[in-house]
């Protein structure tokens, strides 16, 4: 014990405990360990994730039950009131129009109140069909309507036609240019018989209110429409003027906004265009427009190259062609040799179309010659009722 006390520290025995020893120690797996506390670990999470299906993560979860007190889906609260068991099924089929006629407001400036019926088409108190409109950025222009019903057929004046006259010559008489100049606008309106029908141009003021005084005396109306003469622009027929050589699409433009200046109308009527209507690739694209939207076509008769009667056929729209120009020498003797030429042209086919402009002296020659034009077997019609239909 002494010597063991007084011996070096360097050369002491150290003493372990029995049964283990720094060789046993080092040789424990300790990596192995680690690794297989890893799998179990990963193991048992895959293990709770596979037999607990629980999304919430443990997380306490209540139910409450929602009620609405409305009932704003009558299908959906009969399907739920039916017998689990059974089944329903909802079907939609094409649409199709409402029974009985009706009225809907297609945008601000479609009149309201005093609307009318007549047939099975409604009217508003300025004699317009708002199912005839179709609601642009240039205003309310002419359509088809969903029943079909076309402008040229609603706001056509009944009258005798070619097939129908029963020996009668039917004459057509188109007194141009109204609407610039009030006094003479009244003047046409009031002074000439219903059936001579009213050409009236896109400019001048208070046009949709004498158009409708128009209407309402009984005369068929036309739109004048603005096309590009041979001498353009020393002749301009004024704004919108619809030009060859430009895109289709910047011509209909020009076309929606004259369209947009009033309704009622049976169709478009050429304002010069001898150039415009000669070329197929600009006259053909508004002609399309016209057959599309139910409307018809009166050429002037200025110009012997227009391809309006090709394109009118090619496009169904109903067409027709003044035969002569009345007041080309604007004084009342002349106007009267005029009407006389144009009789004998009813006289060898039937039936005749006249054009003449809204001067004083030629609304007032017309107007003594129509008293005395049935005396010699003439009834006067409206210009829709020599227009033929493709």
């Amino acid at each position: 014990m002494t010597s063991d006390l007084s011996a070096p520290l360097t050369g002491r025995k150290r003493r372990h405990a029995p049964g283990f020893s720094m060789s046993t120690r080092s040789r424990l797996p300790l990596a192995r360990i680690a690794i297989a506390l890893i799998v179990l670990i990963i193991g048992g999470a895959a293990l709770r994730i596979l037999l607990v299906s629980d999304p919430n993560g443990g997380r306490p979860t209540t139910e409450t039950a929602i009620n609405s007190t409305r009932n704003a889906n009558t299908v959906a609260g009969n399907v739920a009131a039916a017998d689990a068991t059974q089944s329903a099924t909802i079907t939609a089929g094409p649409e199709m129009p409402v029974d009985g006629p009706q009225v809907t407001k297609i945008g601000d400036d479609v009149p309201d109140g005093n609307v009318a019926m007549t047939g099975d088409m409604m009217f508003d108190k300025d004699g317009l069909a708002p199912a005839l409109l179709e609601q642009t950025d240039h205003g309310a222009i002419p359509r088809i309507a969903a029943d079909g019903a076309t402008p040229f057929e609603t706001y056509s004046r009944p009258s005798l036609t070619p097939a129908t006259a029963s020996g009668k010559l039917l004459i057509a008489i188109v007194v141009t240019g109204l609407g610039l100049n009030e006094q003479g606008t009244a003047a046409a309106i009031n002074g000439l018989p219903q059936n001579v029908s009213l050409a009236f141009a896109p400019y001048g003021k208070g046009l949709q209110r004498s158009v409708a005084d128009a209407r309402a005396a009984g005369h068929e109306i036309l739109l004048q429409v603005p096309l590009e003469p041979f001498d353009y622009p020393d002749n301009d027929p004024g704004p919108d003027t619809l030009l060859t050589g430009q895109a289709p699409r910047d011509n209909l433009e020009k076309l929606f906004t004259v369209m947009g200046k009033f309704g009622g109308y049976v169709g478009l009527m050429n304002y010069m265009g001898a150039r415009f209507t000669t070329s197929a690739a600009d006259f053909g694209p508004m002609m399309e427009e016209l057959g599309t939207r139910g409307l018809g076509y009166v050429d002037d008769g200025s110009s012997n190259r227009s391809l309006a009667p090709q394109l009118a056929a090619a496009n169904a729209v109903q067409f027709g062609r003044a035969d002569m120009a009345l007041d080309t020498n604007p004084a009342r003797a002349p106007i009267l040799e005029a009407l006389k030429a144009l009789e004998a042209k009813a006289a060898e086919r039937g039936s005749a179309i006249g054009v003449i402009s809204g001067l004083p002296v030629s609304i007032a020659t017309v107007a003594d010659w129509a008293k005395t034009a049935a005396d010699r077997n003439i009834e006067i019609v409206p210009v829709s009722a020599l227009m033929a239909k493709p």
